[in-house]
């Protein structure tokens, strides 16, 4: 039963993000504090699947790590000043794109990896030493590429990833060493909680962002896909030209595919005039969780049916 919920997490996705569009008063109470413990509760999950070993592996490909975290601020920025002038976007979605595009992987991008049966302890590594370095990167990359000065609460970033990564994983795999029995009979239904989650994460995003959503017109929304699917498409590619296995190629693939949306759209909010400019990250949130929900469950089956 879990694994037929897990490979409908595409379809759930998509219904979820329909009837938020119709109805959002249905998932936009799902908001604040509830999404940052949603996460929290996902990290715990995929945390007791990990352990201490899997990270002193990852240690031990430092390379892989950095390929990741470089392609994430590279490919993605690059992408986002470019599809701006492909399509043409007014200045203000223009600033948008740049800003997800240079945005750090969300912590959704764990949950993927974590569903689709990827690296998950790379890919938590990825997320978290992107999201330190956001700090820097996030604005100078948006400043050189839209000419504007963007400011990063550095606190609030950093306790934001001790609060949603660091500490739940930790506190996962030390529930997995301390007491084996108790997440043994845990583990059966952690992916079907990662799936329910993120599918009312996504909604509740997508129904508060309604109104923009619609207005968005064809340009944006192909800028926006546009953005994601070759983020996923050159994360993989370039991956495999470095000499990575399929798996890590994969999970760098997930990683720079997908962006902290939620950050695009507090850093929006907060450092620019036009209320437009939130408008991309609010979109980014529905195209990379479809893209990436689909690659999930593709990537999982695949997996199932070689065992």
């Amino acid at each position: 039963m879990s694994q037929r919920i897990v490979a409908l997490f595409p379809l759930l996705v998509l219904i979820a993000s329909v009837i938020a569009l119709l109805y959002p008063p249905l998932f936009t109470w799902f908001s604040g504090p509830l999404i940052t413990f949603g996460l929290g509760l996902i990290m715990l999950g995929m945390g007791i699947t990990l352990r201490w070993e899997d990270f002193h592996r990852v240690s031990k490909i430092p390379g892989k790590v950095f390929l990741g975290v470089t392609l994430q601020y590279t490919v993605m920025p690059a992408l986002g000043y470019i599809l701006g002038y492909i399509f043409q976007l007014p200045k203000e979605y223009c600033a948008g794109l740049c800003l997800v595009a240079s945005c750090p992987g969300g912590t959704a991008s764990n949950v993927i990896c974590y569903i689709a049966g990827l690296d998950v302890a790379l890919s938590v590594t990825m997320t978290t030493l992107s999201t330190l370095l956001a700090v820097f990167m996030t604005p100078a990359l948006t400043s050189i590429l839209v000419g504007n000065r963007l400011y990063v609460d550095t606190f609030g970033l950093f306790w934001s990833t001790v609060q949603v990564i660091i500490i739940p994983i930790a506190l996962g795999i030390s529930l997995r060493r301390w007491s084996p029995s108790f997440t043994q009979r845990l583990l059966p239904s952690m992916p079907v909680l990662a799936v329910f989650m993120i599918t009312l994460i996504v909604a509740s995003i997508i129904g508060a962002g309604k109104t923009f959503i619609i207005d968005g017109g064809f340009s944006l929304f192909a800028s926006v896909f546009s953005l994601h699917a070759l983020g996923f498409f050159f994360g993989y590619v370039l991956a495999r030209l470095f000499k990575s296995t399929n798996i890590t190629a994969k999970t760098i693939s997930i990683e720079v595919g997908m962006q902290n949306s939620g950050l695009g759209v507090v850093l929006a909010r907060q450092n620019f005039a036009s209320p437009l400019v939130a408008i991309p990250s609010a979109i980014s949130s529905l195209f990379h969780s479809l893209i990436a929900s689909f690659l999930a469950g593709v990537w999982r089956w695949q997996s199932t049916k070689k065992m």
